[in-house]
């Protein structure tokens, strides 16, 4: 399934999102910044966030204006967060392209997320919806009580609900706001609100889960980083943990909470052998459950084209290559 299916509808509305987060560092601010929005931007992504909040928001009738500012919102959140986990891990290269701070210093790069986050939060307030502005502070709460919880509490861990806790926190929240910040700029319907919120969650759950089987299941030019890098890096994603499940004395499964994940011999050995296995398999038809539950989600939306765009989104995220 190509992705165009469901971004064609939006397209135009994405130009003004571009449009509205490259106008965040104009006039008054350090010349610095303007060059740095410019290189973040132009690295590209899919602007799946964004597209997600379009789609919902056409669907429901909400205002353009709104869901533009929005959708430049959700994104430099997204982006600003990327900034400081580029920087948290050490990585030099995102998308093909030197990250932030591969060209500046870690102060700089810490300061140049905080102005984007500072933006982020503006753009939300444009809205001027104080409900809508305090789902944003929750969400960023979520992310960086993730990230933190990520940094000193699961390396090494097999837990399934710290692995949801953690790609929650990580990736689906984010969805969950988007999703949820559009139709709440269309609607006062609770149930409408609600089956927005659970489509946008399981959506993220799923995006993130498939993220997680390229990790060990992509192309190493198409992920865009060693395969098996976040065993690497001590984080049992879920193909590992159905793995260690099913393979609970395997010597290197037992090593991994004691800091296996550290030795590179080891790591590519359990690697391989997730691969050769059928955890991945049963990882995907994890993240497919997950988006017969979005799909499930849209029974309450009205009949629209943008309706059949969400279907497609969703679909979408577990048809990327594995």
């Amino acid at each position: 399934m190509s992705a165009i299916t469901f971004f064609t509808s939006v397209n135009e509305q994405l130009q003004f999102v571009e449009q509205r987060m490259r106008e965040q560092a104009g006039d008054g601010q350090h010349p610095d910044l303007k060059s740095a929005l410019e290189h973040l931007l132009s690295a590209g992504g899919k602007r799946i966030r964004p597209t997600l909040g379009l789609l919902v928001g056409n669907m429901l009738g909400a205002p353009e204006e709104k869901l533009v500012t929005l959708g430049a919102s959700v994104e430099l959140l997204h982006t600003a967060t990327l900034v400081h986990d580029d920087l948290i891990d050490g990585a030099l290269l995102r998308r093909g392209m030197p990250t932030l701070n591969a060209r500046w210093s870690p102060a700089a790069t810490v300061l140049t997320g905080d102005f984007l986050f500072s933006r982020a939060a503006k753009l939300a307030a444009e809205t001027d919806y104080l409900p809508l502005m305090k789902l944003f502070a929750e969400t960023l709460g979520i992310i960086v009580n993730g990230e933190l919880t990520q940094m000193f509490s699961s390396h090494g861990m097999i837990d399934r609900n710290n692995y949801y806790n953690r790609i929650y926190a990580k990736t689906a929240s984010l969805f969950e706001m988007s999703a949820l910040a559009a139709t709440m700029v269309a609607t006062e319907d609770e149930e409408i609100r609600s089956a927005m919120k659970a489509f946008g969650y399981e959506v993220g759950m799923a995006f993130q889960i498939v993220d997680d089987i390229l990790d060990f299941a992509g192309d190493q030019s198409t992920v865009g980083k060693p395969i098996g890098s976040d065993l690497l890096n001590g984080l049992v994603t879920l193909p590992a943990i159905y793995f260690a499940e099913a393979n609970p004395y395997n010597e290197d499964v037992l090593s991994l909470p004691g800091g296996g994940w550290k030795e590179t011999a080891r790591v590519q050995r359990l690697v391989d052998a997730i691969r050769e296995s059928r955890a991945i398999g049963q990882a995907l038809e994890e993240a497919r459950k997950a988006v017969s539950r979005a799909l499930n989600s849209l029974d309450v939306a009205p009949t629209s084209p943008e309706k059949d765009a969400l279907e497609d989104l969703a679909k979408f995220i577990v048809d990327r290559k594995i």
